[in-house]
Formats: C-alpha cells, structure tokens, sequence
C-alpha cells in the first residue's frame, strides 16, 4: 500500500512566492491563486531524504509538507526563513492540520475525515488535497483569534453593563482593524471560494476538491467567520458612538463650566468696582 501524508502549518499572512522560486531556480510569476510546490530536486541539500516528498506553499500563509518528518519540516522552514523573512516559524506547529491519501487497488474509493483512499495515484491529487488543507489550517487560525477578539469584546461589555466605558479610541481603532483583517483574510488571502486552476480542466479533479471541501467544511467555516466578523464590527460601532456621546457630554460640561466661570468673575469684578 502507498500512502502520503499531508501535514499543514501557518507561518504569516502573506508569502511571497516569486521571491521563493526565484531563489529555487522556478522564473515563472506566480498568480495569486498559485501555490509554490518544492520536489526532490528543490529538497536536494536542505533534508538528507527528499524523496517521495514535496512542499506545497501558499501566498496566504500556509505550508503543506508531504511525506516529512517533523525535524525535516523544521529544517525546510529554517532555510525558507532565510530567503523570506516574513516567516515566523517559532510556532511552526501551533496551528496544524494533518490528513493522509492511501492508494488500495483493491479497496473502494472513499473520502473519511482523516484518511482518503483511492485506486490509483493522479497527478493532481497532491495538489487537491494540500490546497484544501492549506485553506483549513489558515482558516483554523483565524478562527481562534476572532474568538480571542470576542473574548476581549466581552469584558468590555461586562463594564457597559456597569455604567462604565473606559475603551480608548487606539484600542477602538485596534479593535476594527483586526476584525477588517479577518474579512480580509478570508477573502482576499484565502480566496476561499476560488478553485485550482486543475479543477476547470479535470472533473475528477473538481469533484475531489468539491468533496474535500465539504468534509472540510470550508464554506460553513467561513460563513461563521462572516457572521462573528459582522457582530464584532458591530459592537465596536457600538461602542465608538458611545465613546463620542461620551466625549461630547464632558465637552458640553466643560464649556458650561467654563461660561459659569467668566460669569462669576465678572460678577465678582463689578462688585469690586
């Protein structure tokens, strides 16, 4: 029985790919939806045993290892950084997603949570499931900080319920830039909703990302993100037109405060005279 194993990380929000290829000899200007894939060739010098495994890399963020050892993803990762600074490869294994392809002549094709098995090996099946589970790993992460973010939203909402509001217009602005970067990210970066250009010419090919997609549930995923993202912005809109009202009561205060004052002294003046 052959078999692949896929082992995805995220290492930023952005790579650049032409840099990388460059460096690895590959000229050709990469789209946005194109990944970088690294073989044996590319692999040769970085890990001692670059055979039967490949590197797939994403612009968004996301690496996929194939067939490789932890200490060999450390290895790649380490010279990778070196060529694109922008990499933090300090928690390379935080956020990770991990699926295996078995190929079983014998056995019936099917699609598992963990496991795919299928006949026979296809050129694109490498590709299919690594850009699937780029985009769920990159998701993954995105997920556990707008759930942070909420948590943060929370305490502010415990001191609203207080009669207290003591949020900075920075913290505010901090507040509405993440949650703009999430849509962004899920959007734009992650172009979730965007196929392999494989997928257009091969059928087998789009069904199976069709599928993976599904088992995934990349587009639920995202609709969460959507809606959680939406609420958050929301609430910050909230809380910034209740942050101005304020500012503007103390503003209304300190200008009457200010007329009582010269009211007093010119009362207090004439009375000298």
């Amino acid at each position: 029985m052959l078999q692949a194993d896929f082992k995805a990380t995220v290492v930023c929000n952005e790579i650049n790919l032409n840099r990388i290829g460059q460096h690895f000899g590959i000229t050709r200007k990469f789209k946005w939806e194109d990944p970088l894939s690294l073989k044996n060739d590319h692999l040769k010098g970085i890990i001692r045993e670059p055979e039967n495994k490949a590197l797939f890399i994403f612009h968004f963020g996301s690496m996929v290892f194939v067939n490789f050892q932890k200490h060999e993803m450390m290895d790649v990762a380490n010279y990778l950084k070196r060529i694109e600074k922008s990499l933090n490869i300090q928690n390379l294994f935080e956020h990770i997603d991990d699926y295996r392809l078995e190929i079983q002549p014998e056995v019936e094709p099917s699609i598992n949570n963990d496991v795919m098995v299928v006949p026979a090996p296809m050129d694109y099946q490498w590709e299919i499931v690594a850009t699937i589970l780029a985009k769920s790993v990159a998701l993954e992460k995105i997920e556990i900080d707008i759930d942070l973010l909420l948590d943060e939203i929370e305490d502010i909402v415990e001191f609203l319920h207080q009669g207290k509001l003591s949020v900075s217009d920075e913290k505010l602005a901090k507040m509405s830039a993440k949650i703009l970067g999430f849509k962004f990210n899920t959007i734009s970066y992650i172009m979730l909703l965007d196929k392999p250009d494989i997928t257009w010419t091969n059928e087998q090919a789009g069904e199976l990302f069709a599928d993976l997609g599904t088992l995934f549930e990349l587009k639920d995923r995202y609709e969460k993100i959507r809606h959680k993202s939406d609420t958050l912005m929301d609430i910050t809109e909230v809380f910034t037109g209740l942050a101005h009202a304020q500012r503007g009561n103390r503003l209304e205060w300190a200008i009457i405060i200010l007329i009582s004052l010269e009211l007093i002294l010119s009362i207090l003046s004439s009375l000298g005279k």
